[in-house]
């Protein structure tokens, strides 16, 4: 099999499709001959996407999706099941974003996003392990943040269902071992996506000055794109990885984390600091 043959004709689930890394990898995989099956919560733009890899010729379908919700993710695997007896490859991508302080933060908000970010994964796996187990090849793929290992202060509930997502992945792959069905846990860094704009803010006072300076820094400090990103998960996938980093940031927090487990969150938020601060005096100067 040559490597571009490696996706041709398989079924490939991917949550969160309607921006960001899940779009990305959508528009690698359609290109690449797989199946497609898109889902996500905003119905316009994951259709419009649809019909627009449809019109490249791609097998592609969509489905209006709230992965908070477990009977949604369900409905999504039996759409899957009725479209090609089983999936073989599922993307638990859609994630959310929060930012406030702990003191001042709003319980719905924590909740709101950890039934997306980790609620979410558990129902992709648990209504999709079932079809792919025996399926050469069948993989699972989950994805967390390099915040999983490196804790950033106002994203307190972020990295906790993050670090969650990284848990919970380790110890599905052993659950999962016997049935042949594979795990691989994602770390991106920072990636340009919509997740910042989408953002639900509390007290952003310690970061930035208003919501759209918050923007501008998050795409600033985003030094991968979202093609980037979709491309080293592609090629993860093909080698059977458990494990992978996007980005050179990821690797630093890693390394961090690594050296001195107590110490990397504070070293990482202190780089983040003054990163922000040069940042906010550029965009001072610009008129921002």
């Amino acid at each position: 099999m040559r490597p571009h043959d490696f996706f041709l004709g398989r079924g490939v689930v991917i949550t969160g499709a309607a921006s960001g890394i899940g779009e990305a990898l959508a528009r690698v995989l359609a290109a690449r001959g797989a199946r497609l099956l898109l889902a996500d919560v905003d119905a316009e733009r994951l259709h419009a996407l649809a019909r627009a890899l449809r019109a490249q010729g791609a097998d592609c379908h969509a489905q209006t999706t709230d992965v908070a919700q477990a009977e949604a993710v369900q409905a999504l695997a039996h759409r899957a099941a009725q479209l090609w007896g089983a999936a073989d490859i599922v993307v638990n991508n859609a994630g959310v974003a929060l930012v406030s302080p702990v003191h001042s933060l709003d319980e719905a908000d924590a909740r709101w996003l950890m039934d997306i970010n980790f609620w979410g994964v558990v129902h992709g796996c648990r209504a999709f392990a079932p079809q792919l187990a025996g399926r050469p090849g069948a993989l699972l793929v989950n994805v967390s943040s390099v915040f999983a290992f490196v804790s950033m202060p106002t994203q307190s509930i972020y990295n906790a269902a993050k670090a969650a997502v990284r848990a919970f992945s380790d110890a599905l792959r052993e659950e999962l071992r016997p049935a042949g069905v594979g795990v691989l846990c994602v770390h991106p860094g920072g990636v340009r996506t919509r997740i910042a704009e989408q953002a639900r803010l509390g007290d952003i006072s310690g970061l930035a000055d208003n919501p759209a300076q918050l923007h501008a820094q998050f795409t600033q400090s985003a030094i991968t794109s979202s093609d980037q990103a979709a491309q080293a998960l592609a090629r993860a996938i093909e080698r059977g990885q458990t494990r992978l980093l996007i980005g050179i940031d990821a690797r630093l927090g890693d390394w961090m984390f690594r050296l001195a487990p107590a110490r990397a969150s504070a070293w990482f938020s202190a780089l983040a600091r003054r990163r922000r601060a040069g940042q906010r005096r550029r965009l001072a100067r610009s008129g921002r």
